[in-house]
């Protein structure tokens, strides 16, 4: 009896046991020259790293960690990890030599690392890539400093070390599936000062010294890559910054499946650009290892080319001028304009104080006032327009910007007011906002193209986003989708087809949730959140009915509930985005300190002053201006509600959007001033185009509203 019940409890431990892990099935060297950037590869000084450019796969590498400069420690512990991960007292040195441990050793510091980045909000295991190899049976190999960090277990131990490759014999390259090379030289060259801040030629002697340097890491490069048995898939990575400013670094791959082409991941997107955190979903997938969830990155892949090796390098060190170019002008452009929206409000309140006089004089001043009104309104699409150019290639970049942008804006604006559509008050607007919004879309549903590197977009130096819509973009989006439903409803709503107007506002909502929220186009979780109540509003306001606190809460829900759908959907796939990560963080239990992680963001944005000020300012000037007139009694919205139907809907809608998307996402308040640096001017000029109307009909008189030019009944929508 007891024999048997041995056998049955033994059996059932055996149909009960988890699965076994893998055995590593491939062979991986990770190879990490810190600082090395795509200028420095060339033919000549640097052959190894040429060759592996000719016959592997190549691509810009974003290094982005916890800080704004990766040192070669985070680096390090971010390939540790799978996810952004730091050295607790923020030390840029070249890492510290680890403690011997038999023939292996154990990484400085550890406990305090593991707990420091574990405390942080990434959340950083690191040690997950060394404690994944232990647990599928292999062993790990660190060839310098820097590499302790990143193949460490979980204790911070390595099974062997070598503080050079020189030092490491072939059976030692043939004893582990995975071994890390840390070569430090090109970072070593700046730390001793021996290049600029740039790592170009503005101190005597610095591009000789870099050029040195970079020749020195390739020979180490050349040893390794003589050295390692047939059949290792290689891995280069420049991982970690050496200068004081970011760069996107060099980034090559070289195994089967990576032939002569660019290199991309389901992170980016990109063709050509990868990030530091693919690199340990990359070293898994080569091993054969399943990647743990704690692992955000996504394995490279290769992309074959017809472009020669010569114009991959042109091309990778390209992106990396583009993104320098944007960096540099990108905080000031915000700056400058919602200064000059400021001044823009000030001339139109100075216009309208200045109404007296002769007829003719009046008209001009509104006419020319509703051309810079409009122009405004047209420059947030002229940024992403702009991607269509490589203005940064330019002797001076930041000139060539901005009148790229100038360009776009007064083309934009002359288009909107071009045809006989000029004479209306909100047609030049419905032309504006239609473009915005089918660019934005466009882009975002063939690769974002045009999201990376512009104004308004974001870039690969901070790598918040490499596709789908930032924050800036949902903003301009969604309020362009917003005033464009509107807008269009104002046809249908003259001849009293009420039906017909919901149907817009329904098909151009689907549209546009669609458009955001899908992962594979905008893939914006705040974004859905905020616009499937605001079109719920629009279309109850363009048909006069009320919208009560109860019906909001339960659009909101309604959003709630949609974007929740698409998370569900999204973490089904094999490479879940933010948004099945969210659905996968709620099942866990986790999701409520994502929650509070982004409305901590959310009150944080109030300190972003260029955001801050100028939607003060727009408040001020739509409250006071535009709404609510005082010494020049003339209420410019209240002029544009009676020529249009759908002003006061339009209006209120964009607000909404504005606001619930300010609440829900963590830019917060930068939400709702790009909102407002959008809807503002179009509403300004919608007011000014009435206030010519009434004076080209002769009835306009400051505190009397003028006659209904575009409209021969009362509007009864927009009521709330």
């Amino acid at each position: 009896m007891l024999a048997a019940l041995a056998a049955v409890v033994c059996g059932l431990s055996v149909l009960f046991a988890p699965p076994a892990a893998a055995e590593p099935g491939g062979r991986v060297v990770v190879i990490g020259v810190p600082g090395l950037l795509w200028s420095d590869v060339d033919r000549e000084n640097t052959p190894a790293l040429w060759s592996l450019v000719e016959d592997g796969s190549s691509a810009a590498l974003s290094v982005r960690t916890t800080r704004r400069l990766t040192c070669p420690s985070d680096g390090w512990l971010t390939v540790s990890a799978g996810q952004r991960a730091r050295l607790p007292n923020g030390d840029c040195a070249p890492p510290a030599a680890p403690v011997p441990s038999g023939d292996g050793a154990v990484a400085p510091g550890w406990p305090a690392i593991v707990r420091d980045n574990a405390g942080t909000g990434y959340r950083a295991k690191v040690g997950l890539l060394g404690d994944a190899v232990h647990a599928a049976g292999g062993c790990t190999l660190a060839v310098g400093p820097g590499a302790v960090f990143g193949l460490a277990d979980g204790s911070g131990r390595v099974d062997r070390y070598a503080a050079t490759p020189e030092e490491v014999n072939p059976a030692d390259w043939a004893a582990c599936p995975i071994a890390g090379v840390s070569v430090d030289d090109v970072f070593r060259a700046h730390a001793d000062g021996g290049t600029d801040a740039d790592g170009g030629t503005d101190a005597d002697g610095a591009a000789d010294e870099r050029a040195a340097a970079a020749a020195a890491a390739d020979r180490r490069v050349a040893r390794v890559l003589s050295s390692v048995p047939d059949g290792t898939t290689v891995l280069v990575a420049g991982l970690a910054d050496a200068s004081a400013d970011p760069h996107l670094h060099v980034a090559v791959a070289k195994g089967e499946g990576f032939g002569g082409g660019y290199l991309t991941s389901g992170a980016t997107r990109q063709q050509g650009l990868v990030t530091l955190t693919d690199l340990t979903a990359t070293a898994l997938q080569e091993l054969g290892l399943d990647r743990p969830d704690a692992a955000v990155g996504s394995a490279w892949q290769g992309e074959p080319t017809d472009d020669s090796a010569v114009e991959r390098v042109e091309a990778l060190d390209d992106d990396d001028v583009a993104a320098q170019g944007i960096s540099a002008v990108q905080t000031s452009f915000y700056w400058v304009l919602f200064a000059a929206q400021l001044v823009a409000y000030g001339a139109a309140a100075l216009a309208l104080r200045r109404l007296g006089g002769d007829r003719r004089s009046r008209a001009r001043i509104l006419g020319g006032t509703r051309v810079i009104a409009l122009f405004g309104g047209a420059v947030p699409a002229a940024t992403f327009l702009t991607g269509l150019l490589p203005w940064w290639r330019a002797s001076n970049p930041t000139v060539m910007l901005v009148l790229t942008v100038l360009g776009f804006g007064a083309l934009l604006t002359g288009v909107a007011l071009a045809g006989p559509w000029r004479k209306s008050v909100f047609l030049p607007g419905l032309v504006i906002t239609a473009v915005t919004a089918l660019v934005l879309a466009l882009d975002v549903m063939t690769g974002s193209n045009l999201q990376l590197n512009t104004l308004m977009g974001y870039t690969a130096l901070v790598a918040g986003r490499f596709y789908g819509f930032g924050n800036q973009a949902f903003a301009l989006f969604a309020v362009a989708a917003i005033l464009t439903a509107a807008w269009l409803t104002e046809f249908p709503l003259r001849r009293g087809r009420k039906a017909v107007a919901v149907a817009v506002v329904a098909v151009i909502g689907v549209v546009a949730v669609a458009v955001d929220g899908l992962p594979a186009w905008g893939s914006d979780f705040g974004g859905v959140l905020a616009m499937v109540p605001a079109f719920a509003m629009l279309g109850m306001l363009v048909t006069g009915r009320r919208v009560s606190p109860v019906r909001l809460a339960a659009f909101c829900v309604a959003g709630a509930v949609v974007v929740l759908g698409i998370s569900y959907w999204n973490a089904q796939s094999a490479n879940p985005t933010h948004l099945g990560r969210f659905w996968q963080d709620l099942v866990a239990g986790e999701a409520w300190s994502v929650v509070v992680r982004k409305f901590n963001a959310m009150i944080g944005s109030l300190g972003y002053w260029p955001y801050t000020v100028a939607l003060i300012a727009a408040v001020v000037f739509l409250f006071f201006v535009l709404a609510r007139p005082t010494r020049w009694r003339v209420s410019l919205l209240g002029r544009a509600y009676e020529h249009s139907r759908t002003m006061r809907p339009a209006v209120i809608s964009a607000l909404a959007v504005g606001l619930i998307g300010m609440l829900v996402n963590d830019s917060g308040v930068v939400i709702l001033s790009v909102a407002f640096s959008l809807a503002t001017p179009l509403m300004l000029a919608a007011g000014l185009r009435s206030l010519e109307i009434d004076l080209n009909a002769g009835t306009e008189t400051p505190g009397r509203a003028g006659p209904r030019a575009e409209s021969t009944e009362r509007p009864s929508a927009g009521r709330s």
